[in-house]
């Protein structure tokens, strides 16, 4: 039977999913995109100063091959033969920013990751330089300064760390997002390692021209950047490089194997939700909160604080398809920091009986303004609040009041979404680890006052790199043709409280918002190194 049950299966592709908070290699069928294995890997967060966030690049690349190399044991446990594995997809947190040196592969810092603060001062003195009439760094990139994006992270390492500047002086540093580090690395590192990007994750740099898809002569010098330190963009879907591990690991099992799909963790998630038509949309509850809305083949520029961004380009000579982007910084966040920091809870899971217990906030709202506030209100002043305490409240009330921040947030940028694009949302399409979060979700359909809508296999993103990799010029083994692409089973979460009771809710949260904005007035965690 196992024999035979080895020659069904077909076609494999596996996908690297390498996110703010863990790592997942994966592993699915591309004929019916059935996901058959998976190992997951909790990544450490370092935090040296306040407002300062990094993760080591070794140990990102190291719970890679650890993924890797389980997920194949798990296969072999299953009788599934890991030969059958034709291509390998990597999706990533975004806007990450590592430097390393090309001839040892060691990396020169810690990654500065996208939720840190520090360049706050970089940024407030570039937007100086900004002419009021011509934010020429906005109209060609789609973002707003902010310490979101890696060209200030980028600035800020060239500016304080002597390491990396006397690489890039000698000429041995190489930058790169998470992506292109795990690329490099995985095709050979510093024995002939592919050095490259894709389009979703070069607009993310705040370098990247997203009109012509290249890097800007103009915005390099705005950032003083030397372009030689940066990547090749590629498209989302072709064959950068094959598999060259140097470790001794069963990981080497996939030697060979072609890399084939690239994309930042929202774009993949966008594709694994199948958003190809214009005005389809996602929102994803990972480390932070992302709603993306495919705007076909133009760039749509926001009016009510959206980004606009690539959304995918998934072969060479394919067209480029762009979206608009609300991002929150901190929703699964919020759970871990309720684990971590105040202990109230042991295991991420345990917010949902803490929350359960008592079935409401009572009045206590909490806005997780750990990074200052993203979308729709990009305030780097804005710091956490929780507030309408009383002797009443208890751990149960400030659970539930950080599942309701998450849903708040995600209204904030689904209504700047539906202004800009004119069509209200009918449902909204969910994925991401917290989506496993019952009470989150029936929340969320209350607090939007639409139905949530949640496929049954929530590791989109996994699957959206699996997709473009298996698709590739090449590869070839998935189709993404419209008629060929598996139904999907969905969970649907119905409004279950009356519109005006949805309202005062929100009303309420939303002057909570404003009491978090202006709390920093002047960054002083900013320059030197711990």
């Amino acid at each position: 039977m196992a024999a035979a049950k080895k020659a069904v299966l077909g076609p494999l592709v596996g996908a690297v999913d390498q996110g703010t908070s863990s790592t997942r290699f994966l592993v699915f069928n591309s004929r019916t995109a059935e996901l058959l294995s998976h190992h997951q890997v909790e990544i450490k967060q370092e935090f040296p100063r306040e407002g300062w966030v990094e993760q080591d690049p070794k140990e990102i690349l190291q719970s890679v091959y650890e993924c890797i190399e389980k997920t194949c044991e798990k296969l072999g446990q299953l009788n599934i033969d890991i030969s059958n594995i034709k291509a390998i997809g990597v999706s990533n947190q975004r806007e990450t920013t590592v430097v390393w040196d090309k001839l040892t592969g060691e990396p020169l810092y810690n990654a500065v990751v996208w939720l840190d603060l520090r360049t706050q001062s970089t940024v407030e003195n570039l937007s100086k330089r900004i002419p009021g009439n011509n934010n020429f760094v906005k109209s060609k990139t789609g973002l707003p300064l902010s310490t979101y994006f890696s060209a200030v992270k980028l600035r800020w390492l060239l500016d304080n760390v002597r390491k990396v500047q006397k690489a890039v002086e000698e000429d041995r540093a190489l930058f790169g997002t998470i992506d292109s580090w795990l690329i490099w690395s995985l095709t050979g590192g510093a024995n002939g390692g592919v050095h490259c990007t894709d389009v979703t994750n070069a607009s993310r740099t705040m370098l990247f021209n997203i009109h012509s898809l290249e890097w800007d002569k103009e915005l390099c010098e705005f950032f003083e950047i030397p372009m030689k330190i940066l990547p090749n963009v590629r498209s989302s879907s072709e064959i950068y490089g094959l598999m060259k591990i140097s470790h001794s690991l069963k990981a080497g099992a996939l030697e060979g194997v072609p890399i084939s799909g690239c994309l930042g963790d929202q774009s993949a998630a966008l594709v694994g939700q199948m958003c190809f038509q214009d005005g389809e949309a996602k929102n994803t509850y990972g480390t932070g909160c992302f709603l993306l809305c495919n705007t076909g083949r133009k760039c749509v520029f926001s009016e009510h604080g959206l980004l606009t961004t690539v959304a995918y380009k998934l072969g060479r000579d394919k067209p480029v398809y762009y979206a608009l982007e609300g991002s929150v910084a901190i929703a699964g966040a919020v759970i871990r920091w309720l684990r971590d920091n105040l202990g109230i809870i042991k295991t991420s899971e345990e917010i949902e009986k803490l929350a359960k217990e008592v079935g409401t906030s009572y009045g206590c709202y909490f806005v997780p303004a750990f990074s200052g506030l993203y979308a729709p209100y990009w305030e780097p002043s804005a710091r956490g609040i929780i507030c309408g305490l009383t002797q009443f409240t208890n751990k149960c009330h400030i659970a539930f009041a950080a599942l309701e921040a998450v849903c708040f947030q995600t209204r904030e940028i689904l209504d700047a979404m539906n202004r800009d694009c004119g069509i209200p949302l009918s449902h909204l399409q969910v994925d991401g680890g917290m989506t496993n979060n019952k009470i989150l979700m029936q929340l969320q359909a209350d607090i939007l006052y639409i139905p949530v809508v949640k496929p049954s296999m929530p590791e989109t993103t996994a699957l959206g790199a699996a997709m473009a990799a298996g698709a590739a010029e090449g590869v070839g083994v998935w189709s993404l043709e419209p008629e060929d692409l598996s139904a999907v089973t969905m969970e649907r979460f119905e409004p279950q409280i009356n519109a005006e009771e949805s309202e005062i809710r929100y009303s309420t949260w939303k002057k909570a918002v404003m009491k978090s904005v202006g709390w920093v007035t002047t960054q002083s965690s900013e320059s030197g190194i711990p």
